[in-house]
């Protein structure tokens, strides 16, 4: 177990020294990138040898760290439950935070095991359905909550722009709130449901079976005005013991199927078109901040395994090989082209903040998910089978609106069903559609997910052409199997005009 931490305030020697850790966090702020501490005050290490256990030797739980009895011991964790009733113990771990900002300069902390802290059975065994009795009761660790409090409000009167993220499964209400409206204090919670759904969906159901309820509930069941960090896979399953969602779509085929110089074959064409859809969904409605871990944002076939005695103390998965992102000639390169335009998307809509999110159309036997997030509106086709041509979908305003990202694009590992530079004029709707006075046609790929953004003025198909540096295609038929409008030069699709995917992918190739 990994977080069996032993002296809260000690930098692991096996990552470096101090020395190099500072060095690291200075690097990275003159990139402009902040850092986060994971911290540990949930519970210690029962290594009475090295650690602070050491320090509980007999005495009454008033003068020791650590509760007694049964309450003093983590069952699941094998390690022991600090006493945040006793004052020198939160003088010690508010010393502590003040230590990491001050010493180091970290810019916030992600604060582990939470659960464990705010429960009297630390969470153990127990489900949560939002009920209000499952939160405010004898079993709450009000010592635990005052804690939280007193460190959430230390760490922002010392770093008011300070990040603090709470990994929490219980969905305790206000955890995200002030500590002045009464709230725990925390900016934001890790929206852990939401990676054991795509586990249980990859592992239980065949992708015809799955549910846009089931995926919207998912995705959008965390508590108003509370921010929550959405990612589509946990650290578990980019470290050994378990499998990522690549993998998971994918299998061996990871190994032998992924070169980009030969058509797809089945496996991969699927995996490659969901891993798209699976974590474009989960940035758009799954929270208001997105999270990855290092390699999955381009589909790394291995685990990560630090050198132990179980792996003989080896090295060989100790590692990202990043060079697998970097090769053109390989699939994995598409899939982080995808992730790379994902985030310029949302630098230039910023839908990730917007508290505007509206899923305006479900459809179980379609597979067809329609939702507004900010200022785009996304159309995601979960259906491996069907494609839908002059979709009608809800618009927000009147306009034009245009692709402003398609998981389907070539570059991008697609097949390049969908034309980007056609314009989609609203539609007046005397009776309202799905609750919104306009709507647009759209085409729909299986498997695929499409942001459409409103322009002020469309660029003829000339000028878009002009501006990727190409001579201007031809306007093909659907005699082909491609929609009507897909404009297509030497086989490739013309870039779109909001966001530049062919310079996405040569950017990441880079």
């Amino acid at each position: 177990f990994g977080y069996h931490v032993t002296n809260p305030f000690a930098v692991s020697s096996r990552s470096g020294t101090p020395d190099d850790l500072k060095s690291l966090i200075d690097t990275a702020h003159g990139m402009g990138i902040i850092v986060l501490l994971d911290v540990v005050h949930s519970h210690i290490s029962s290594n009475k040898e090295d650690g602070l256990a050491g320090f509980d030797m007999g005495q009454g739980e008033e003068d020791s760290y650590f509760l007694s009895g049964e309450a003093g011991y983590q069952r699941a964790w094998d390690s022991r439950c600090l006493n945040y009733r006793n004052w020198e113990t939160v003088r010690y771990l508010l010393s502590n935070l003040r230590w990491w900002l001050d010493e180091y300069k970290f810019d916030g902390f992600r604060f582990d095991g939470v659960t464990s802290m705010l429960y009297q059975d630390h969470g153990i065994n127990r489900g949560f359905s939002g009920d209000y009795a499952e939160y405010f009761g004898f079993n709450t660790n009000v010592d635990a909550c005052t804690y939280l409090m007193l460190a959430n409000d230390l760490i922002h009167q010392l770093v008011p722009d300070a990040v603090v993220i709470a990994e929490d499964v219980s969905g305790m209400p206000a955890l995200c709130r002030p500590v002045a409206e009464g709230g725990l204090g925390f900016d934001l919670r890790l929206g852990m449901a939401i990676p054991d759904k795509w586990i249980e969906l990859l592992k239980t159901k065949k992708d015809e079976n799955w549910s846009v309820m089931e995926i919207v509930s998912s995705l959008c069941n965390r508590r108003y005005t509370e921010r929550t960090v959405g990612y589509a896979e946990s650290h578990d399953q980019a470290l050994v013991g378990d499998v990522t969602i690549a993998f998971r779509l994918m299998d061996k085929e990871m190994y032998t199927g992924m070169s980009a110089l030969t058509p797809a074959n089945p496996v991969v064409e699927r995996g490659i078109a969901m891993h798209k859809v699976i974590r474009a969904v989960t940035m758009a409605l799954g929270g208001e901040a997105w999270l990855s871990f290092m390699g999955n944002e381009f589909g790394h076939p291995e685990w990560m395994d630090f050198p132990r005695q179980g792996n003989d103390w080896s090295h060989w998965h100790c590692r990202r090989q990043w060079s697998l992102g970097d090769s053109p000639d390989l699939r994995y390169q598409q899939l982080g082209a995808f992730d790379k335009a994902l985030m310029q998307l949302d630098d230039k809509f910023g839908f990730l903040s917007s508290p505007h999110q509206w899923v305006t159309h479900m459809d179980e036997k379609e597979q067809i998910l329609v939702a507004e997030r900010g200022p785009l509106v996304w159309v995601f086709n979960f259906s491996p089978f069907h494609t839908y041509e002059k979709y009608k979908i809800a618009a927000m305003s009147p306009g034009t609106w245009r692709v402003a990202l398609d998981s389907d694009g070539l570059c991008f590992g697609g097949q390049g069903r969908v034309a980007w530079d056609v314009n989609h004029y609203t539609q007046p709707e005397l009776l309202k559609y799905h609750d919104r006075d306009q709507s647009i046609t759209v085409f729909s790929p299986c498997r695929s997910v499409v942001a459409y953004c409103k322009i002020e003025e469309a660029p003829a198909v000339d000028a878009v052409a002009k501006q990727a540096g190409e001579a201007p295609g031809v306007v093909e038929g659907g005699a082909s199997g491609a929609p009507v409008g897909t404009i297509k030069t030497e086989g490739e699709q013309k870039p779109m005009a909001t966001v530049d995917m062919s310079a996405a992918a040569q950017s990441a190739a880079k």
